[in-house]
């Protein structure tokens, strides 16, 4: 399988001719190059940004995530790196900062931050509700807590970002499934509601269901519907004898689509909770 090399060590190597290299090949750093009808993914991107450190870098962040599994990181996504006198390149942001041998590790030849510096990372440089889908989906793959970050924290006092990788540490939650579960779990807690459960398990012998998330007590649950429920018809019918199951369990199930605003979804759950005669522990709402 090709991956993107260094223009000159191909043309010292014998590998291939400066017109080989000039015509099939496109730079897309300075000497680094792939081929012309390469696709390019986070891997690619990160071998790329690696190569053009001197082969010294530390793949970091949003790519580190994709590298240690985490889902929904577009290969659109800038490689974020962490090197000594990097220059700013399109497509890669440089983190000139410390790092310890124990927060690096590998990933085939690329120096990668371990999963707990990725976590931390995510929490320290990407806006609140970025970092927490982020680090829901590097928490999903790998099994990486809050706690593993924070432990890492002190070795970092006074380091930029380390008051919102707190707050973003806290709400991390590997139950969620996509990063528009994510953003429906932060409209309940930003509203002063209790953190949901996520992932509650409905079984009754026969039958088994899934709520992405919810409240135990007025049993009130909540699904996020992607498009494939509704443009998968196979899908359709499983929702149908689903959602019966989810009724025969006494559960009030709230789907939430994509084009649901905060105010229509709190309507939604607040009316939930009114119909359980249930009052939701009191708590600030965040900012």
């Amino acid at each position: 399988m090709w991956q993107p090399f260094l223009g000159p060590e191909a043309i010292a190597d014998g590998r291939l001719t400066r017109g080989q290299l000039r015509w099939n090949n496109t730079a897309i750093l300075p000497r680094v190059y792939i081929p012309n009808d390469a696709e390019r993914t986070i891997y690619t991107n990160a071998v790329a940004a690696w190569l053009h450190s001197g082969r010294q870098g530390i793949i970091a962040g949003r790519a580190a995530a994709a590298l240690h599994g985490a889902k929904w990181v577009d290969a659109s996504t800038p490689i974020e790196i962490i090197t000594n006198h990097g220059r700013r390149r399109p497509g890669v942001i440089v983190h000139e900062e410390r790092i310890a041998p124990d927060e690096i590790t590998y990933v085939g030849d690329l120096q990668v931050t371990s999963v707990a510096r990725t976590a931390l990372d995510l929490a320290r440089h990407l806006p609140r509700n970025s970092a927490v889908a982020h680090l829901d989906a590097l928490a999903a793959a790998t099994g990486v807590t809050a706690g593993d970050a924070l432990a890492l924290i002190d070795r970092y006092r006074g380091a930029r970002g380390v008051r919102r990788a707190r707050a973003s540490l806290a709400l991390m939650d590997g139950g969620a499934q996509s990063p528009e579960e994510t953003r429906v779990r932060l409209i309940l807690i930003d509203a002063g509601l209790p953190a949901p459960r996520t992932q509650i398990r409905l079984a009754d012998g026969y039958d088994e269901a899934f709520l992405d998330m919810g409240y135990d007590e007025p049993m009130v649950g909540l699904d996020y519907d992607g498009l494939h429920h509704s443009e998968n018809r196979r899908q359709y019918v499983y929702d149908v004898g689903r959602a019966e199951f989810v009724d025969r369990q006494g559960w009030i199930d709230i789907h939430v689509l994509k084009e649901h605003s905060r105010g229509y979804i709190l309507h939604r759950v607040f009316e939930a909770f009114a119909r359980r005669g249930w009052t939701p522990p009191s708590s600030t709402p965040r900012s």
